[in-house]
């Protein structure tokens, strides 16, 4: 697959502690060998070294052999496909990987880790091989799957009219798509797909307390707490009663405070412990 000049920079400076389940769809058999005989080196890595072979273990396919590998073992991993080389772990630990990438041959080898790593070229070939049984053929995972990077549209038309000029044949060709078709009977049913562009995720924004009038967002502006509690018809306000308005009408709904005299609050309590 062709790859840009900013995809080449970022492989660059990957890492073990920076690959990731998708990301490793991006590396080569002698980046995993690089990567890992600098990042045993690190104290971290070594302890969590299982992790990062797992990781690897998503998109390569892994055959430890023995240290003493001989030639002819070596040359039949090589011949199938297989990158050979020697890692080593410690002055005493040495091990011999033959390494291959997973190859992506049907649609049952898609995911949502390696979709966005296969062109739309790649993904005609892989859907042509699912028994030609066109777009509706495919589960409905493996259609999440490809939607999640690619996008799709189909239309089946009869072989005369599928090329008609000015169709949607050829708009979606000028358009960049690439077209798979798939012969049925008198009418063919074509395929289109274009990779998604990559989709930068939103973030919140938090602003600055202290921001304000020197043309910065402000904080209280971003962010307003709704009162929930605020002009409801629901919710009745209580007032409190002026001292001046108190009336024999209104002075049962205060709280009574009791009598002052002590030997009757006494007494009051000695009925209440007897109850």
């Amino acid at each position: 697959m062709a790859r840009t000049k900013q995809q080449t920079e970022d492989q660059n400076v990957v890492s073990l502690k920076t690959l990731t389940k998708s990301s490793v769809w991006d590396i080569q058999e002698n980046d995993v060998f690089r990567m890992i005989e600098a990042g045993v080196k690190d104290a971290e890595i070594r302890e969590n070294l299982r992790h990062f072979i797992d990781m690897v273990r998503n998109a390569f396919e892994i055959v430890e052999l023995p240290a003493d590998v001989a030639a002819p073992v070596k040359k039949s991993h090589e011949k199938r496909g297989y990158k050979v080389g020697s890692i080593k772990f410690d002055d005493q630990t040495k091990v011999v990987w033959a390494l291959k990438k997973k190859p992506i041959l049907r649609v049952t080898d898609l995911s949502y880790e390696n979709i966005r790593h296969i062109t739309a070229a790649k993904l005609m070939e892989v859907i042509d091989r699912n028994f030609g049984g066109g777009w509706d053929s495919l589960s409905q995972s493996i259609q999440d799957i490809i939607l999640s990077g690619f996008d799709i549209s189909t239309t089946t038309l009869p072989k005369d009219r599928l090329h008609k000029k000015g169709g949607m044949y050829e708009k979606k060709v000028d358009d960049g798509y690439e077209v798979l078709e798939i012969a049925k009977g008198n009418w063919v049913e074509a395929i289109f797909a274009k990779l998604k562009p990559e989709q930068e995720k939103p973030r919140m924004k938090f602003s600055d307390e202290n921001e304000g009038d020197d043309g910065e967002d402000n904080e209280d502006e971003d962010f307003e707490v709704e009162d929930n509690y605020k002009n409801h018809d629901d919710v009745d306000e209580v007032e409190e009663p002026d001292d001046d308005e108190i009336t024999e009408d209104n002075y049962s709904t205060m709280m009574d405070l009791g009598s002052d005299d002590p030997d009757d609050e006494a007494a009051q309590l000695a009925d209440y412990v007897d109850e």
